[in-house]
């Protein structure tokens, strides 16, 4: 049960976080292994600038960390567990929406 108010902050910035579809390609790419912001941007067809500011936005929530390395720098997951989270939460979604009681919760506007 979710009583402190921190727990519901964190849910409430990690939903913000995936709530972008670039921010969740992001995650899961990173979820794969850690990546060059160029690199990031390539893979996910997207512009460094662009990728930058949903990179920002990940960091400020905690989920990325950026790593300097040389007069680079790498980003990764903050904590493995987070990859492992994402997979756990993406099988839990994926079973959901083929579960047929799922119809009753669409036609409310929940799915």
């Amino acid at each position: 049960m979710l009583t402190v108010a921190s727990d519901v902050e964190v849910l409430a910035r990690f939903g913000r976080a995936l709530a972008d579809p670039i921010r969740c390609r992001t995650l899961l790419a990173l979820r794969q292994a850690p990546a060059y912001p160029a690199d990031l941007a390539d893979a996910l067809a997207i512009s460094r600038t662009r990728l930058s500011n949903h990179l920002a936005c990940l960091r400020d929530c905690g989920l990325v960390v950026a790593v300097p390395d040389g007069r680079r720098t790498r980003y990764e997951l903050a904590d493995q567990r987070l990859g492992h989270a994402l997979d756990h939460l993406l099988a839990t979604v994926l079973a959901v929406e083929t579960d047929p009681t799922c119809t009753e919760a669409d036609e409310k506007g929940c799915c």
